[in-house]
């Protein structure tokens, strides 16, 4: 157990909110040494705007964040696993809904607040102590109480098991956003302080003239005034301290919209704020879960129920929040008036424990909670009509009624997410939706990887949280050709720009699997729940189908093989609502034929079992750029088929549509030059053949007399 201790370095003990320092001293037992030397990683989704407020300073250093990339536990706990340590070392635990509860190793027996406040997420093995807020993987925890028996302890001091930065610059970055966070905050006025004009100004602005300056006072909100943007605190810890803020920003559009930007200090890759916790009572058993701050004030004021906003919104829902959930018997989610909200609802029930759960079904007499507010509805009775999360296997059309009336109302909605980048992709696949099966194919060299790469960069710079398993190229590569992308232009030309790109490319919800040539179906498998249950990923790409068939399966029929697989992916897009974009290679082809649907590597199964086809199209035999394009030969959304042209730019990797009847296809010689000059050869005396007989035909018709009418009788006479 020690020895894979050292060895595995993807996982760490900390403790939230703490400032880091090197241990001085303080480790009395040997065992204790090599877990406090752990090294933190904390991956999550960042969102677009953060660090807007932060003064980066000083010269660029490097550092290699493990967790950028994914890989699963070799071996997976299950909760069957868990309980059965806990019973062998005669630790009482409660079952709870997506945890379970242990009392506290990191706090002494007199000084425990709760008696079960140690908390063990059940899918993953993740444990987080409420009292201290130290957290760490099951591993750790074993590796704890396994230090605590050998010593005769009844508690470890949590001091000792905080780790420390990677690095100076990772430690002075950190000092920094505490600073930043500090100066934010007391620079910024409550709202009651304002004016009575100002302040009914900000709240126009922001669209919350419903909500009153005792409710925003109540939950603390700000102004500040340097960007005019609301300040959302998030107070947490034993000492309920200040740990960071949200600033929100208000942009009117054209269409007379208000458009919202957020940024977050920290970053929010350590930002678990859950808006509104600290006023909610240890008796509390019903809550209120919004996705926007906004939703969480009107919820309070109009119902009284304790409410609560998530800190990034519908994107995702951090499993290291579960804990403070788990006091509640009932969890109704209102995320929002969309079909995305409405998703993103069932989704996170899931991690929450259905049984508990009830949903707020989106729609026009259901909107957000703020909107509904301003409307002026009844928002209790709205969350009494909330429907519950738990269903049967079978349903009568009376259950999905409003359902089919909600996709007939939101119609574009239902579509999916657009690009942004391909708006002919739009207009026959309408969007990109979760829960379905795309198929991707192309000629070899075609450059498969190099487009599906921008296609799914295009929908990760519009909140779709994505994962890549590339099994062909490493990721350093792949990610050189998004991070090229995502910039449109060669960055070794503009190395001076790289830090200012690269950050803006770290803000992207992306991932990647570190996965690299064949590998076992049920270890990727495995790696994709694990991303889907912790980063609520919404799309996964695997490049290719060809390197799941591994060398184990040598002795099976390949195609039986490969139908399998495909009935495994079809099979988790549909129940972890999640969208997977599979690159399959094609049969071999004569180079002056089109790729079709039968073209597809294996059986008829993957072009059966996809929702999507698409094929990129290649004509080898022609050159000048227009000769690639995009067909979409299946669309079980809506049934449009069609094919459009691209233009690869190589300067950016970037493919675009041209414009019609920009190009001219020229058709490539591909006979040797012995033969090509042969050819023009003969091509040239066949010229100079015609041209003589044209002469000679010329010099014939001078000599011969034409009858024409004369203008005066109209009789006929000969001219010479």
């Amino acid at each position: 157990m020690w020895k894979g201790l050292l060895l595995r370095s993807s996982t760490c003990l900390l403790q939230v909110g703490a400032p880091r320092f090197l241990l001085q001293g303080c480790l009395t037992s040997p065992f204790l040494r090599p877990l406090a030397k752990r090294l933190l990683h904390r991956p999550f989704p960042i969102p677009w705007g953060t660090g807007y407020f932060l003064t980066h300073t000083g010269t660029r250093g490097y550092k290699k964040d493990t967790k950028s990339t994914l890989e699963f536990p070799v071996t997976p706990v299950t909760v069957t696993d868990i309980k059965q340590y806990l019973r062998s070392k005669d630790i009482p635990f409660h079952d709870g809904y997506s945890c379970l509860h242990i009392p506290s190793i990191f706090v002494d027996l007199s000084t425990r607040k709760e008696v079960f406040s140690l908390f063990i997420d059940k899918t993953t093995g993740q444990f987080l102590c409420k009292d201290t807020l130290v957290e760490g993987s099951w591993e750790d925890l074993q590796d704890c109480l396994e230090v605590m028996q050998k010593d005769g302890e009844e508690s470890l001091n949590p001091n000792v098991l905080l780790g420390y930065p990677e690095s100076v610059e990772e430690q002075e970055e950190r000092e920094r956003e505490l600073r930043e966070v500090q100066r934010i905050w007391s620079t910024s006025v409550p709202l009651t302080d304002l004016p009575e004009d100002e302040a009914q100004l900000i709240k126009t602005i922001f669209q919350i003239t419903k909500i009153s300056n005792a409710t925003l006072k109540k939950f603390g909100v700000r102004l500040f005034k340097p960007t005019k943007s609301l300040v959302f605190p998030w107070f947490g810890g034993p000492d309920s301290s200040l740990k960071g803020v949200k600033l929100l920003s208000a942009q009117r559009t054209e269409t007379d919209k208000v458009t919202y930007n957020e940024a977050t200090v920290p970053k929010s890759n350590s930002y678990y704020n859950l808006f509104g916790l600290p006023l909610v009572g240890r008796l509390d058993s019903e809550v209120v879960v919004t996705g926007h701050e906004f939703d969480t004030m009107a919820v309070s004021q109009a119902t009284g129920l304790p409410s609560v906003a998530l800190p990034r919104g519908v994107s995702c829902l951090p499993p290291i929040l579960l804990p403070y959930l788990e006091q509640f018997k009932r969890v109704t989610l209102w995320l929002g008036g969309d079909i995305r909200s409405w998703e993103a609802s069932k989704s996170f029930s899931r991690k929450l424990g259905i049984r508990r759960c009830s949903l707020v079904r989106p729609g026009e007499y259901r909107p957000c909670a703020v909107e509904a507010l301003a409307r002026g509805k009844n928002l209790s009775n709205i969350i009494k009509a909330s429907i519950p999360a738990a269903h049967k296997s079978i349903v009568s059309f009376k259950q999905l009624r409003e359902d089919v009336y909600g996709e007939l109302v939101n119609t574009d909605q239902v579509a999916g997410v657009k690009w942004s980048r391909f708006p002919e992709l739009n207009r026959i696949l309408k969007g990109h939706r979760k829960g379905e099966l795309t198929v991707f194919t192309g000629p070899t060299g075609s450059g498969k990887t190099t487009f599906i790469s921008e296609l799914a960069l295009d929908l990760c710079m519009q909140g779709v949280n994505t994962l890549w398993g590339s099994f062909e190229i490493n990721n350093v590569r792949l990610a050189k050709i998004m991070l090229t992308q995502f910039a449109m232009q060669r960055l070794e030309e503009n190395l001076e720009q790289y830090d200012f790109w690269a950050d803006k490319f770290e803000e992207l919800s992306l991932y990647f699997m570190t996965f690299h040539g064949q590998q076992n179906i049920k270890t990727v498998l495995d790696t994709m729940q694990h991303a889907v249950y912790l980063y609520d990923i919404n799309h996964v790409v695997i490049d290719n189908l060809q390197f799941m068939m591994g060398q184990e399966n040598l002795s099976v029929d390949k195609f039986a093989v490969q139908d399998h697989i495909i009935g495994v992916f079809r099979k988790f897009a549909t129940n972890s609502s999640c969208h997977v974009t599979l690159i399959i290679h094609p049969r071999k082809e004569e180079d002056d034929r089109e790729l079709q649907t039968a073209s597809i590597f294996g059986s008829a199964k993957a072009s059966q079992e996809a929702d999507n086809v698409l094929i990129l199209q290649e004509k080898k035999l022609v050159t000048c750029p227009g000769r690639r394009s995009l067909q979409v030969t299946k669309n079980r959304f809506d049934g449009d088929v069609g094919i459009f042209p691209l233009d690869f730019i190589k300067s950016s990797l970037t493919f675009s549509t041209p414009i019609k009847g920009k190009h001219k296809l020229r058709k490539v010689n591909t006979k040797p030059e012995n033969e090509e000059e042969d050819e023009a050869t003969a091509l040239a005396s066949k010229k100079e053949e015609v041209k003589k007989d044209k002469v000679e035909k010329v010099k014939g018709n001078t000599k011969t007399p034409r009858t024409v009418k004369s203008p005066a009788n109209g009789n006929g006479a000969i001219q010479k």
